[in-house]
């Protein structure tokens, strides 16, 4: 028993560490970006030495990837929640607002993103996992869209749930690039809104009808 409790301590307290290793860890990448980023600097931000670093991590790029993965693993809940809440019929432009909010986190999550996205380019083993983080979100919101057909109807220029799923993830990505750009997040919700929108309507907010 005495055995059990000790390591049941020990695996909360090495669980307790990590996050807080991620998190410091969120703060500098965001500050100083990623490749600017030393062991020694995230184990400072954290209040940790080098041995609690390397007792939950091998090496700063599987931290990285251990926090992006975290990151994005998140979103794609938080979207599918937010498409799952209207049953059967899909109001889109409530889900929309919803997934607008979910999506437009704030813009240091959006530095890590994109030296994330930077990295990958250059690693082919980086990308296949970036990809399949964004396979996941697509099919996440494909899954919701399919489920609703029959009740609702999407533009046939998107062709299937899948393009629609597309269509949404390219949108988020060229609003994202921009708000990077003029920190406005405000606009950037807006246009995102009215991007979904004409996307997944017909373009004024109203829903096509469904055809039997």
């Amino acid at each position: 028993m005495a055995v059990e409790g000790r390591t049941g301590r020990v695996t909360r307290r090495r669980v307790h560490t990590r996050a807080n290793l991620l998190d410091a860890a969120f703060s500098v990448f965001a500050a100083k970006g990623f490749g600017h980023v030393s062991i020694e600097e995230v184990c400072e931000a954290a209040g940790y030495s080098r041995g609690a670093f390397y007792s939950n991590f091998s090496s700063l790029d599987e931290l990285f990837f251990a926090l992006y993965r975290e990151r994005a693993d998140l979103i794609a809940e938080q979207v599918s929640g937010a498409l799952a809440l209207d049953g059967p019929d899909l109001d889109v432009p409530a889900a929309v607002d919803r997934v607008t909010d979910v999506l437009l986190l704030d813009r240091d999550w959006l530095l890590v993103k994109t030296d994330f996205l930077v990295h990958a380019a250059r690693d082919p083993e980086v990308a296949r996992s970036l990809l399949e983080h964004r396979a996941r979100l697509r099919r996440a919101i494909a899954d919701r869209l399919g489920r609703a057909r029959g009740h609702t109807a999407l533009p046939a220029v998107l062709g299937d749930t899948d393009g629609a799923a597309r269509a949404v993830v390219a949108a988020y990505d060229g609003v994202t690039t921009q708000l990077l750009l003029d920190r406005d997040v405000e606009h950037a919700r807006a246009w995102l809104k009215q991007l979904l929108t004409a996307l997944l309507t017909d373009g004024s907010g109203t829903l096509a009808h469904a055809k039997n």
